[in-house]
């Protein structure tokens, strides 16, 4: 961020029809600061495996999606180079900074081109915000698009040129640093997979390897079903406590949990008299109980060593205790999510709608099992690994805040910038 720009507080402000701003700035309506292009309707029968990629919404969301392509002749207006601006409007709804090369634009998704004294960058950070509320004004969290004459009716606060620019500046460099962290988190991931394939198939220093029915493994590794190396293998309950207002008792679905914890801010509030009926029929985790989702999203895994807290959990979560002496919660956490086991679960998932593992087949899962150090050493590792990766995505959280923060104030004019004289 430039070291001469200077932040001070706005006292003077002016009513308008979208909301209070400094009284030197204007308000415009978004149709009247760009041009809105929409996409060529390309069909299937258009698309190719080589020539000018097409930008479809997935590969706005999805920098992995593969792309289709055009080789045909199509009016320039269609095409995108670096830098410029798009804004998908129907089923995804979003404003993005085209980063990926020449391409051609399909249809429901505009190229926004500036007219008039905005700055390009400017316009994409008012444009996501006046966007956020429109979307929450005419359609809520549904909105699945946008009609051109909803666009019509949308404003944004219109700031003197310069000041434009460096409020763009300011939101630019946090961006930036958001990318690089991205960039670090996908790196350490990559890291991290790597090493579990190496250290939960060939282990810590070993030359003599087997065949077995879960793959190539060293020879002094046993291979056993899951039941064989716990003491306890259940679920949550099956019955759904009521939801009260506030309480410090919880319940816990699939869709609380992250890669290494319960989302505990994400969890319903129980009441204590509920909470203890989980507790009478074992659906209450225990200290360094392996906790497995087993319905719908299948194959999370991790330690519960959130013991402070008064959770319950319901069935789609797989309770799975271990004998201590022959399996190390945290290894056994990380052998589930090896590519050996979760070959053997893909092929255990039923139902249509909503996929499942049965208990029964949890139970007989097999797993690889080395000797006790071993797995501590392996576990030690895979950890260190996983708490890189909570800060990271921790410092990423930060940031995103720190943006919003600064949307909300610079794009308002209730915090202004200028430069140090």
């Amino acid at each position: 961020m430039a070291d001469n720009l200077v932040f001070y507080k706005e006292t003077e402000f002016k009513d308008t029809e979208i909301g209070r701003i400094p009284k030197e700035w204007e308000v415009a309506r978004v149709t009247d600061v760009a041009e809105y292009v929409n996409g060529y309707a390309f069909s299937p029968k258009d698309w190719k495996s080589s020539g000018i990629p097409i930008i479809r919404i997935q590969n706005l969301n999805d920098p992995s999606a593969e792309f289709n392509y055009f080789d045909g002749e199509i009016d320039r207006i269609y095409e995108v180079t670096d830098g410029d601006l798009l804004f998908s409007w129907s089923a995804s709804i979003g404003v993005y900074i085209w980063k990926r090369g020449r391409a051609v634009l399909n249809q429901h998704i505009f190229k926004v081109i500036p007219k008039g004294t905005i700055d390009k960058i400017f316009l994409y950070y008012v444009l996501t915000l006046a966007i956020g509320q429109l979307k929450e004004r005419v359609h809520g969290s549904t909105m699945k698009h946008f009609k051109r004459r909803e666009l019509n009716v949308a404003s944004v606060p219109l700031p003197p040129l310069p000041e434009q620019q460096k409020i763009a500046t300011i939101l630019s460099t946090i961006d930036e640093a958001i990318q690089k962290t991205d960039e670090v988190i996908a790196k350490t991931e990559r890291l991290k997979k790597g090493m579990m394939r190496e250290l939960l198939t060939k282990g810590i220093g070993h030359k003599e390897f087997k065949d077995t029915e879960i793959g190539r493994i060293p020879k002094e590794w046993e291979v056993v079903n899951l039941e064989g190396a716990c003491v306890e293998i259940t679920d949550g309950s099956h019955w759904s406590p009521k939801q009260v207002e506030r309480s410090e008792h919880r319940i816990a679905t699939v869709a609380n949990l992250r890669e290494t914890y319960v989302d505990i801010d994400s969890c319903k509030f129980i009441s204590e008299e509920d909470y203890m009926r989980l507790v009478k029929e074992g659906d209450v985790p225990r200290k360094d109980d392996i906790l497995f989702s087993k319905d719908g999203t299948i194959g999370i895994a991790f330690t519960f060593k959130q013991d402070s807290y008064k959770i319950g959990l319901l069935s789609s979560i797989a309770i799975i205790r271990p004998n201590h002496e022959l399996l190390f919660s945290d290894f056994g956490a990380y052998a589930l999510k090896s590519p050996n086991i979760l070959m053997q679960i893909t092929g255990w998932k039923t139902g249509t709608a909503l996929r499942r593992i049965i208990l029964d087949s949890l139970k007989r899962l097999k797993i690889m099992l080395p000797p006790l150090h071993e797995q501590r050493r392996i576990a030690s590792i895979l950890l260190s690994a996983d708490d890189r990766l909570e800060l990271l995505r921790k410092e990423r959280t930060k940031l995103e805040r720190i943006k919003k923060g600064f949307m909300n104030e610079l794009l308002t004019g209730r915090i202004r910038v200028g430069v140090r004289s």
